[in-house]
C-alpha cells in the first residue's frame, strides 16, 4: 500500500502550530452549555448532558484571546440557545469580543424563537457585523423533529424571525438538518428556504445518528412531552427515526444542488456542501473544515464551566483538552492535543484518505462524523457518500444544462495530473477543418512502446495530431487504436490523448493501463458522450475478463496558453483491485475487443440517457405560507 510522507499527511490533517500566528482558529462559545428553550429530538448537545444554567462570561472571552496570543479568532456563539443568556449578559460578551483586536469574525447560531426587535437593536448597537445563523429544517413538514418541551412545533416562530430579519434589512444563513422528513423533497425544501428574503445561505447537514441508542436523560420527575416523543423515536429498528444514511444524504444534496442551479438560486444563495465541493473541484480553497486540512486541531469549544476542548461535534468529555482555571497557554493546548486519544484516533481515521483518488476534492470530510460512522460499523458508507457527492457535482459542473448526469454512477471524478495542452481551442478548430495546414510532427517510440516527442518511457510531451494529419496513424499506439477508431470515426468525437498501456518490464516505472481521453466540443456533446460511455460500461459488465474493469472518468484539461480548463472524459481499462499487472496485460487485448464491440453498438445521441436510474420525481405538496 502507498504510504504518504508526513508533509503529505499534513495536507489532510494539519496540526496546530503554536509558532504560527497567522492561521485562524475557530472557537465555539457554548454560551449556556446545553440550556435551550426548545427540545429538538435529535439535539446532539443535550446528549452530552453538559451542565446547564451557567454562562460563558466576558472574562473568559478575554482569557481565550490571551491564550491564543495574537492568532486570528473566528468566534461563534452557540448552544443550547445563546439568547437564553439574556440581553445584558450577551451585550457584555459582544462588547468584549468587539474590544479584542484578534477577533476577526463573530457569528451566532440561534433557533430564532426569542429573536425580536430588541435583540436586533442590541446587535446593531454593539456588534453590527454579527453574522446570524438560524436553525430551520426547511418547511413545516421538514421541521417535524424541532419542537418545544410541550411537543408542539416551533416552525411558525422561526419563520416569523426570518421575516423580521428581512424587515430589518438583515440576512441570515440557515442550517438545515437532513432527516427522513425532507428526503425525496429537496426541491420543495430548498425553494421554501429560498422564499425567505433574509436567507442568503443554506447548509444541509446530515443526521448520521444510527449509533444513537439511548434517549436524552430528562431532569426532574415530570418527563416533558418532547422526551416521550424522543423515546419513541429512539426505539426504532436500525437507529432513531430521525436518522438518515450517508447514501440518502448524498442523494438529497445532489437533488438540492440540481435545483439550486436550475431554479437560479445560486445567484443569491450559497449552498453547502455544494459550494465547497465545487471550489475543491476547481482547485480553490474553502473555509469549510470538512473540505480542508484545518480540522479538529483548529476548532475549539468552550463551555460555561471553563472546559476547553476540540470540536463540539466530537463526543464529550473525551474531547476535553484543558480547563481555563488551569490558566493554559497555547503550548499547553498543543501538548494536550498531541496526547488526547480521541484526536489521535481521528487523525488515524484520515490515513485511509492517503491513497484515495478523491483526496483533493473531498478533503477527508468530518472527523467527528467519521468517528461516529466507525462506531456504527459503517465507515465505508461515509466514504461512499463523499465520493458519490463529488461525482454528481462534478457532472453538474461539466454539463449544467443536463442534470441527469448527476445521477450517473458509472462516470466518476478521476482527475489526472499532469493533464494539459498548449492551445485547446486551436486544436479543436483544426480537428474539424480538413483544409487547415498540418506541418510534420516529431514522433519517437520508446523501447516500451511509448510514442512521444522524445522517445522515452513514462509521461512526456506528445504532439497534438488529428485524423486529417498524415501522421495520425503513426502517432497512435497500436494497442489503443481500436478504441480510438470507434470514438473518432463512428462517434465523431475528438480524442486528445491515448495510451495503449505499458508494463515497463525491467524499468523502474509504475505500469500504466490502456486509456483514451475525449475532448467534447461543447457541454451538450459532453453530456451525450458521458451517457453513451455509461451505456457501454453497462453493456460490457459481466463479459470482460475478471482481471480487468472499465472506468469512465471525468477530469479537466488545462490550456497552457490561456490557463483555462475544459471538461474532458477518459475511457480507461484498469486492473480490478487485487489483480496484478501481469494478469491484466494477459487479457488486455481480449478486453479491448469486447469494449470496442460495445462502442460500435452505442452512439452519443440526445434521445438516450445513461443506464443509471433517475430519482423519483417529487410529488406535489401543499404550499406552506411563509
Amino acid at each position: 500500500m502507498h504510504r504518504n510522507t508526513a508533509d503529505e499527511f499534513d495536507h489532510l490533517y494539519s496540526a496546530l502550530d503554536e509558532a504560527d500566528t497567522e492561521t485562524a482558529v475557530s472557537v465555539i462559545l457554548k454560551l449556556r452549555g446545553e440550556t435551550c428553550d426548545i427540545d429538538c429530538l435529535y439535539c446532539y448537545e443535550k446528549r452530552k448532558e453538559a451542565p446547564g444554567g451557567a454562562r460563558v462570561d466576558a472574562a473568559q472571552v478575554r482569557q481565550l484571546a490571551e491564550l491564543f496570543r495574537g492568532r486570528p479568532l473566528a468566534v461563534e456563539l452557540h448552544g443550547g440557545e445563546p439568547l437564553t443568556a439574556g440581553r445584558e449578559h450577551v451585550e457584555e460578551v459582544l462588547r468584549e469580543l468587539a474590544a479584542q483586536p484578534t477577533v476577526v469574525r463573530v457569528s451566532m447560531q440561534t433557533n430564532g424563537v426569542l429573536l425580536n426587535e430588541r435583540w436586533l437593536d442590541l446587535f446593531d448597537e454593539v456588534y453590527p457585523d454579527l453574522h446570524i445563523g438560524i436553525s430551520l429544517d426547511g418547511d413545516a413538514q421538514g421541521n417535524a423533529w424541532r419542537v418545544g418541551y410541550d411537543g408542539e412545533a416551533v416552525y411558525p416562530r422561526v419563520a416569523a424571525a426570518l421575516r423580521l430579519l428581512a424587515d430589518r434589512g438583515r440576512t441570515a444563513g440557515v442550517i438545515a438538518a437532513v432527516t427522513p422528513a425532507v428526503l425525496g423533497r429537496a426541491e420543495t425544501v430548498l425553494d421554501h428556504l429560498a422564499s425567505f428574503d433574509a436567507v442568503n445561505a443554506v447548509s444541509f447537514v446530515p443526521c448520521f445518528d444510527a449509533s444513537v441508542q439511548q434517549p436524552t436523560t430528562a431532569q426532574g420527575r415530570r418527563v416533558p412531552v418532547s422526551r416521550l416523543l424522543q423515546r419513541q423515536a429512539v426505539d426504532n429498528p436500525g437507529g432513531p427515526a430521525w436518522a438518515t444514511t450517508p447514501s440518502e444524504y448524498a442523494e438529497f444534496v445532489l437533488a438540492a444542488t440540481v435545483r439550486w442551479i436550475s431554479a437560479g438560486h445560486f445567484s443569491r444563495l450559497k449552498l453547502e456542501p455544494a459550494v465547497s465541493t465545487i471550489r475543491r473541484l476547481r482547485g480553490l480553497d474553502t473555509g469549510f473544515c470538512h473540505f480542508t486540512n484545518m480540522k479538529c486541531d483548529h476548532v475549539f469549544t468552550l463551555y460555561p464551566d471553563g472546559r476547553l476542548g476540540s470540536c463540539d461535534e466530537l463526543p464529550w468529555p473525551q474531547a476535553q483538552l484543558t480547563h481555563l482555571s488551569q490558566k493554559p497557554d497555547q503550548a499547553d493546548v498543543v501538548a494536550a492535543q498531541r496526547r488526547l486519544p480521541l484526536l489521535n484516533q481521528g487523525k488515524a481515521l484520515m490515513s485511509r484518505c492517503a491513497s484515495c483518488t478523491y483526496q483533493s476534492s473531498c478533503g477527508g470530510g468530518c472527523v467527528a462524523t467519521r468517528w461516529r460512522q466507525r462506531q456504527a460499523g459503517d465507515e465505508d458508507a461515509y466514504c461512499d457518500y463523499r465520493m458519490r457527492m463529488v461525482d454528481g457535482i462534478a457532472a453538474l459542473l461539466a454539463q449544467p444544462a443536463h442534470p441527469a448526469g448527476a445521477w450517473c454512477q458509472s462516470v466518476r471524478w478521476r482527475p489526472r495530473t499532469p493533464n494539459s495542452m498548449r492551445a485547446i481551442a486551436a486544436f479543436v478548430d483544426r480537428w474539424d477543418n480538413a483544409q487547415a495546414p498540418r506541418p510534420p510532427v516529431r514522433l519517437r517510440t520508446s523501447a516500451h512502446g511509448n510514442i512521444n516527442t522524445v522517445g522515452l518511457a513514462g509521461v512526456h510531451e506528445a504532439e497534438d495530431v488529428d485524423p486529417h494529419h498524415p501522421q495520425w496513424q503513426e502517432a497512435i499506439e497500436p494497442g489503443v487504436l481500436p478504441l480510438v477508431d470507434v470514438l473518432t470515426k463512428e462517434w465523431g468525437l475528438i480524442t486528445y490523448d491515448s495510451c495503449q498501456g505499458h508494463p515497463y518490464e525491467g524499468a523502474d516505472l509504475v505500469p500504466t493501463g490502456r486509456r483514451v481521453g475525449i475532448l467534447p466540443r461543447d457541454r451538450t456533446e459532453y453530456a451525450h458522450a458521458a451517457a453513451a460511455l455509461c451505456r457501454t460500461v453497462a453493456a460490457v459488465t459481466g463479459t470482460l475478463p475478471a482481471q480487468l474493469r472499465v472506468i469512465v472518468g471525468r477530469a479537466e484539461l488545462r490550456c497552457e496558453s490561456t490557463q483555462t480548463t475544459r471538461p474532458v472524459l477518459d475511457l480507461v481499462l484498469e486492473p480490478v483491485p487485487g489483480a496484478g499487472w501481469p494478469s491484466y496485460f494477459e487479457v488486455l487485448e481480449r478486453a479491448t475487443a469486447v469494449v470496442a464491440d460495445a462502442l460500435h453498438d452505442q452512439r452519443p445521441t440526445q434521445d438516450e440517457g445513461c443506464e443509471c436510474p433517475l430519482p423519483q420525481a417529487e410529488l406535489p405538496t401543499q404550499p406552506v405560507v411563509t
